[in-house]
């Protein structure tokens, strides 16, 4: 009984670890996409282009005017940013042309953006929450 009993301990002990690996947040992987994102703008394709990347898991990507219309997003298309989540706005737009980190608290969540600006003023964002 005690083997047993050593046994799922030692599983759900090593299941708990290896959720904790995944669930780990993949900032490399953010900082790709949207790096990637900014020059295939930089070499000529339009923000629409890039509808699809709102809907990515689990990090999908954002791309806005300076003035906080969202041209791409998985629920604010069309809207302001700057009116529907001020919070946001004000930290995304410190985006630079190299990237940045920034971090803001909306709806009770602790979020985290990697924001960069293309060559024309859009700013291309990624991030997560806590």
């Amino acid at each position: 009984m005690r083997k047993y009993a050593l046994i799922t301990l030692v599983v759900f002990v090593g299941l708990a670890l290896a959720g904790a690996v995944f669930a780990a947040v993949d900032k490399a992987a953010i900082q790709k996409q949207v790096d990637e994102i900014v020059a295939s703008i930089d070499g000529g394709k339009k923000a629409e282009d890039f509808t699809g990347a709102a809907k990515r898991q689990p990090y999908y990507v954002f791309i806005m005017e300076k003035g906080g219309k969202l041209l791409v997003h998985p629920s604010l298309a069309g809207q302001s940013l700057k009116e529907n989540a001020e919070p946001a706005y004000n930290a995304c737009v410190k985006a630079t042309s190299a990237g940045t980190w920034v971090d803001y608290t909306w709806q009770g969540q602790k979020k985290y953006t990697y924001v960069r600006t293309t060559k024309t003023g859009l700013i291309v964002g990624s991030g997560y929450s806590e």
